[in-house]
């Protein structure tokens, strides 16, 4: 079985994506900030991260350079999940090592087609 790593401030979002992602089969995790995420990384290197970009303590952004830079770091396939949708922001988002980019409100269908994109599903 796969494993999904949820990574969002947002209690109400982490329930909804972990939902989404034992529907889909996916044994997941959640962290709700980008240090907590890391942490769990170091530990336990999940297949896929569905990612927040605005968290406190550490973002999505800068919890995804440090994750690419660990060791098997370069695994997991990451997809940010955020409501950041101005082409600066996918675009950096891509250059720090995003598989994939989903607009926050999502759902089954949206989570479903961007996973099989990228090879999970």
């Amino acid at each position: 079985m796969k494993s999904c790593l949820i990574v969002d401030d947002s209690k109400v979002i982490r329930m909804v994506a972990r939902k989404i992602l034992q529907e889909l089969d996916f044994q997941t995790g959640e962290a709700e900030d980008g240090q907590v995420a890391l942490d769990a990384c170091r530990s336990d290197m999940p297949d896929a991260i569905l990612l927040d970009w605005n968290m406190p303590v550490m973002s999505g952004i800068d919890f995804l350079r440090e994750l690419r830079k660990l060791p098997g770091g370069a695994a997991p396939i990451v997809v940010f999940c955020t409501t950041e949708n101005d082409i600066s922001h996918i675009q950096e988002a891509m250059d720090a090592g995003a598989n994939e980019y989903i607009m926050k409100p999502f759902d089954s269908e949206i989570i479903q087609a961007k996973f099989s994109q990228v090879g999970l599903l």
